[in-house]
């Protein structure tokens, strides 16, 4: 049977390369995102270096994961115009031990596109919120390496 598409396994890529002395992430975080989810219309807020620059920025969305999603390639759009083009096209979640309820650590997997590539990433943590902020980096982390391959 063929394959409709081709995957990229975003997350052990990175992985492999961030084992490399000579890999250079292209963008850092400053601490961590700031979230304030109102049930309505969450806003987050993040500081990203890149290239010598700092961006502070904040941004809204339907949802946390949304908000993060969209702060995100705002900050980065500014430095990595082509980070616009990325689209989220399937997130989802799952508790990796049932037996410890609300407290149970999170899996996050997050399905990117930027119109010609595919490619997943997943990130785990204690918080959900977390976990998606970190598959998110790791996702347009992703999408930045293969702009510059371009």
């Amino acid at each position: 049977m063929k394959r409709l598409l081709n995957m990229r396994d975003a997350t052990k890529e990175l992985n492999i390369l961030r084992a490399l002395d000579t890999y250079e992430r292209p963008f850092s975080v400053k601490g961590t995102y700031r979230l304030i989810d109102d049930g309505l219309r969450p806003e987050a807020t993040v500081i990203v270096k890149a290239d010598n620059s700092e961006m502070h920025e904040a941004s809204t969305g339907v949802g946390p994961v949304d908000a993060l999603a969209n702060v995100l390639k705002k900050s980065l759009g500014s430095i990595f115009p082509f980070i616009r083009d990325v689209k989220l096209v399937d997130f989802a979640s799952r508790i990796s031990d049932s037996r410890s309820g609300t407290a149970a650590r999170v899996e996050v997997s997050i399905i990117f596109t930027d119109g010609a590539e595919i490619w997943s990433v997943a990130a785990v943590s204690d918080n959900i919120n977390m976990a998606s902020f970190m598959a998110l980096l790791d996702g347009f982390e992703y999408a930045i390496l293969l702009g510059k391959s371009s």
